[in-house]
């Protein structure tokens, strides 16, 4: 159950099976998007932009050096147009999605071969009639091996998979290319896992019902490939839990602590890159930054600490490379010059990994100190998880008015009150938005986030799910300094989190999750293995309990359309809400976009 093993083990394959000899890897515009440099030049390296799809599957599992130990020199697009260069010497490695253009593409490549041979591998199932259409234009018989390998989703974390579908939905309702690619996602997830499981999603959304039922037509469908283990001494079959992300709008939209999530909320990680390009005084080299918890050991062991944690961990590095540094000032002795060059690339690598995260933590402090951020999270968290409708209707107020607070993080603030207090009696989210356009800023934000996840949308009540510490507690730990931050910034707990714990403790989950293939379901005890998908994206707070869940005994994977911070969910909500009547919002019609009137 570890999602970048999974990839690793397929890439290896392809590499291992083309034998010894330099190699080229020939790649679509999903598969890969890698930057690097071939014996000291560069190679070409394509704006994949133009693919709603766009991932980097072999970049997020294996660096350039990586792959260089496996005898790949070049990478290549199936569709950059290539000159008819002829590199008899060079073995090539086909990775590429089963797509309609992509067999088109390959079948032209094989009608006239540049390489001495082909390994073709795709990234999910490929139907006879392409592989029959691909044996036809073979006709130098330059094709050596032809194989499905699943791996046609985005290993983020161990624990976590995306699709890098940015936007799912139009006027509330699948988009269909984004559909398609979530069922082929998931499969592919399942094959590369094993897994043959039950498939619930969550009542009352239709997206989940739909996904859930194309995804089970697929297993059976395939069926031949979805005979895996049987369940030894009665134990219950894994679990695919298809949920919606309209049931909890409040995870995406709140600020933060934890490293990975601080980074993506602040400064947004995309394909385990952080593009620091626009932010003054970061140095040339730091520029852009890969944040791979299986490339970087220091970001792997820090991705879930708290803020306060990873100061003083940083602290801890900085010490530990001072002390090296100044072993390598004592070179007296051929045995100490002996010592220095032996020791000097782990000293080097050792120098990069603590000027990059000075850079990055540099940042996330410069960003939380600017933003107010302290203050604004803290009120979120109360919002989130405390009904105390009159005085936080008077702190937001004079948070919102603030020139000193960031006028998006206002719409946040508006946001999450707009959620909890919706049906309250005095509930005043129009005298807010007055506020927010005042600043010029998005009022039609608030009332998009209604009509997409308000309460007649969401099943059972959000907001009763959150657990809250003891509020004395909280205080203390406060006065201690920024390392209790872990406490008191940290209450709200996402509603996955409630809903594992159900499902690890054999609770009924009918009928808020009803099963598909409903002749699996009958085992008492609760599933060993499940897989969570949720559509409209996850979020690195829902990692993080799901790290946690896995630390205590549980094997959980989650998976998503995309990873959301807040923005990118607010784009979402704007994005699937556009151009619908809005119904459920009538008194707030002056702050919404004239689409939705």
């Amino acid at each position: 159950m570890n999602m970048i093993s999974a990839i690793k083990l397929y890439i290896d394959k392809m590499c291992s099976e083309s034998g010894p000899g330099m190699k080229i890897i020939l790649l679509d515009k999903e598969t890969v998007r890698l930057k690097g440099h071939i014996l000291g030049l560069s190679f070409p390296c394509y704006n994949t932009n133009s693919s709603q799809f766009q991932t980097s599957i072999i970049s997020m599992a294996f660096s350039q050096s990586d792959m260089l130990q496996r005898e790949v020199y070049l990478f290549e697009r199936l569709d950059s147009g290539r000159p008819n260069e002829r590199l008899k010497y060079l073995k090539c490695i086909v990775f590429i999605r089963p797509t309609k253009q992509n067999i088109q593409l390959l079948g032209n490549e094989l009608r006239n071969p540049k390489y001495s041979a082909y390994y073709i591998y795709f990234a999910n199932i490929i139907p006879r009639t392409d592989i029959k259409y691909l044996a036809e234009c073979d006709e130098s018989e330059s094709v050596r091996e032809v194989k499905e390998l699943y791996a046609d989703f985005l290993g983020v974390n161990n624990n976590l998979f995306s699709l890098n579908l940015p936007c799912c939905m139009a006027n509330l309702n699948w988009l269909p290319d984004a559909l398609s690619r979530s069922v082929q996602g998931i499969t592919a997830v399942l094959l590369s896992l094993k897994l043959n499981p039950v498939i619930r999603y969550r009542a009352g959304s239709q997206a989940a019902q739909i996904l859930a039922k194309l995804v089970y037509e697929q297993i059976t469908k395939e069926s031949s490939l979805f005979e895996f283990r049987s369940h030894v001494d009665g134990a219950a079959p894994p679990l695919l839990l298809v949920i919606d992300r309209r049931d909890d709008p409040v995870t995406p939209l709140l600020h933060q602590w934890t490293y990975q999530a601080m980074v993506h909320e602040l400064l947004q990680i995309k394909n385990n890159r952080l593009d620091l390009s626009e932010r003054p005084n970061v140095p040339k080299d730091f520029k852009e930054v890969v944040l791979s918890g299986d490339q970087d050991e220091f970001y792997g062991n820090n991705m879930y600490s708290n803020y306060g944690e990873i100061g003083s961990t940083i602290k801890q590095l900085m010490e530990e490379f001072q002390r090296k540094a100044n072993d390598h000032k004592k070179v007296e002795s051929i045995a100490d010059m002996k010592n220095f060059i032996e020791s000097y690339p782990q000293f080097k690598k050792m120098s990069g990994t603590v000027q990059k995260h000075l850079c990055v933590i540099g940042e996330l402090s410069a960003l939380s100190n600017k933003r107010n951020l302290f203050e604004v999270s803290e009120l979120e968290q109360e919002i989130a998880c405390k009904a105390e409708h009159s005085a936080q209707l008077q702190r937001i107020k004079k948070l919102i008015a603030d020139e000193r607070v960031c006028v998006d993080d206002a719409i946040k603030l508006v946001a999450l009150y707009a959620l909890r207090y919706e049906r309250h009696a005095n509930c005043d989210t129009s005298g807010l938005l007055q506020i927010i356009k005042m600043r010029g800023g998005r009022a039609r934000v608030v009332p998009a986030l209604l009509e997409y996840a308000g309460t007649h949308v969401r099943q059972g009540d959000l907001f009763n799910m959150v657990r809250i510490t003891d509020a004395v507690k909280l205080t203390r730990n406060l006065i201690k300094g920024l390392k209790g931050v872990e406490n008191v910034f940290t209450q709200h707990t996402p509603l996955l989190k409630e809903t594992l714990e159900d499902v690890f403790k054999g609770r009924e989950l009918d009928p808020l999750y009803p099963a598909i293939n409903s002749e699996l379901v009958p085992f008492r005890r609760p599933p060993q293995e499940v897989v969570v998908f949720i559509i409209g994206g996850a979020t690195y707070e829902e990692a993080l309990s799901v790290h946690q869940l896995n630390n205590s005994g549980y094997r959980v994977i989650l998976g998503g359309t995309t990873i959301h911070n807040s923005q990118s969910f607010i784009h979402e909500v704007l994005s699937a809400t556009n151009g619908i009547q809005f119904k459920h919002t009538k008194s707030m019609i002056k702050y919404c976009s004239t689409d939705n009137i």
